[in-house]
This record gives structure tokens, sequence and C-alpha cells, in this order.
């Protein structure tokens, strides 16, 4: 029989960041698959040549979200997309974070600014929500690795509103968020799942800085360590998972939490399109992954 055909989907920008292709691309091989990385928008892949394409790193879907979302229907179509672009659709809008507190997850408390609305009214909005607030942060609603992400001062509302501004006038939502200091310290905590089990975690040291711009990178440098994540991080992590509009157990997803207040953590971000999985820092991770993505191209050849 011949190896299952792999394809592991990247962007050109991305080939040479994207830490856990290397990894990955050796658990495939040493397992038997037939593995290439393939970059997403290449007009001359045929699809419909591997059994599995897994997304790793298109990160720049970003500015291209329409072409992206319409590439992911066209190749979900011709292979097994993994994960499903159901999921990739809903999860690279953070409109998602209002779905996870709707189903009773804790989430950084999270407000929206959409493209025609009076953005000084919405600002005002949220700041007397939030009336303890010294600082905040302003992100697109579409954005990735901190890319136009700003954290902002109370005191300095021009410049919040500037930047509020600039988004929804480039027709990009925008979601506001109190800052939640704790992060300083300690930092964020990424949990991975492989297939739906518990995979690793890793430490984030914070990335807004206070005054610093926004990133024009793909994404902002991270400063990552490994990390053993609490109880409390662990079970808001499943309650996550299990709020996923999914039917069954995605191949991977993290889950990024930071602390409030009190100490409790709050889901930051759920990353369920492309994230970076940090196989270096979880022992065995890379051949997990492996296994599972084997698991699913042999459902497809099976079916």
């Amino acid at each position: 029989m011949s190896a299952y055909r792999i394809a592991l989907v990247t962007a050109r920008a991305a080939r040479d960041l994207d830490e856990d292709l290397p990894p990955l691309v050796n658990a495939l091989r040493a397992a038997g698959a037939d593995v290439a990385t393939l970059d997403w928008d290449d007009p001359s892949v045929d699809w419909t040549a591997w059994h599995v394409a897994a997304l790793r790193s298109p990160w720049d879907y970003t500015q291209r979200l329409p072409e992206f979302l319409a590439w992911a229907q066209r190749a979900a179509a011709a292979t097994a997309l993994v994960n499903p672009v159901d999921i990739v659709r809903w999860n690279t809008d953070k409109h998602y974070l209002a779905d996870l507190e709707r189903a009773g997850v804790a989430i950084v408390p999270s407000r929206f600014v959409e493209p025609g609305d009076d953005a000084a009214a919405k600002l005002d909005a949220f700041l007397a929500d939030f009336p303890t607030a010294t600082e905040f942060v302003v992100k697109p609603c579409v954005g990735a690795g901190s890319r136009d992400a700003r954290r902002h001062a109370r005191s300095a509302l021009d410049d919040a509103l500037a930047h509020t501004r600039s988004l929804i006038d480039a027709g990009r939502s925008v979601v506001l968020q109190p800052y939640l200091d704790r992060v300083d310290d300690h930092g964020e905590t990424a949990l991975v799942y492989l297939d739906g089990a518990f995979s690793h975690a890793i430490r984030k040291g914070p990335l807004l800085r206070r005054g610093e711009d926004a990133t024009r990178a793909l994404f902002a440098a991270e400063h990552i360590t490994p990390r053993t994540p609490s109880d409390a991080e662990l079970a808001l992590g499943a309650r996550t998972l299990a709020a996923i509009p999914a039917d069954a157990p995605l191949l991977y997803a993290r889950v990024d939490l930071i602390h409030d207040g009190a100490g409790q953590p709050r889901v930051l971000e759920l990353e369920l399109s492309e994230p970076s999985l940090f196989f270096a820092h979880g022992a065995g991770s890379a051949d997990r992954y492996a296994a599972a993505v084997l698991r699913r191209a042999s459902a497809v050849r099976t079916a």
C-alpha cells in the first residue's frame, strides 16, 4: 500500500518562521508518510492528490481573509482539510469570544466595535462598563500574533480612539478588552490539545508593552518556556473545548489563558486555525500529532 500523502499548509512568508514544521515533517516521515510543505495560495497545487491537508502556518490570511476562506472551502472539497473549514471560518474572527461567553466560558471581558459604529461612543461605553481598568487593549477581530494590537492607557484616550478609528475605517471589526495586568508577571498559559486530549503547555511572556506601537510583522516576538498548568487552567481549557461547535475532537487546539485580578484564569484566545503548537516544549507531541493525522488519512482512504 502506498504511503499516506500529507500536505502541511503554510505561506511563503512563514516557511522559515514556523518552528513546528521541521519536527512535524520528521515525525510524519518516520511514521511512513509522504509529506510536502505547500503554500495555501499556490495555484499549481492539486489538493486532490493529498489524503490530508493540515493547516500549519498560513499566517498571511489576516490580510486576505475572504481569499483564504474561499481557498479553504475549495480545499475541503478536494481533500480532508484539518481543522475543518467550518471551524476555521468560525475561529478566524474573534467574535467567537462572544459565543464562548454565552456558553459559560470565562473569557477576558470583550466588547466589539463594528465598521460604521460611532467609535467614540463605543469606547466611552466600554470604559463605563470597566471603570477600574486603567489600561485596555484595542485589536482587530481578524488578526494573529498581536499584529495591529496595542495596549492603551485610560489617560490617553485620543490615541486609543485614533487606533480604533483606523481599524474600523479600514473595514475591520475591533475588540476592546481591559488589560489584565497580572499577565505582566504571570504571562500567558497556552494549553495545547491534540485529537481532543491535553498534550502540553507553555508560558508566553507578555506581548503588549506599555507605549509600544502595534507590530507590523507577521507576529510579535515571543518568549516561550514550558509550564505545568494549574488545575483551574486545565478545567477552563476543558470547558472551552466543550464549547467548540464541532461534532468530533479536533486534530489540534490551543487555549490561551491569562489571569484576572482575582487570580482566576480567563480565555484570551482560542486558536483552532493555524496556531503554533510548540512541539519543542512537549516531549512526544510531534509524534502524537503525526499519529492523529495518519488516523485521519486512514479514515479518508477507507471511506
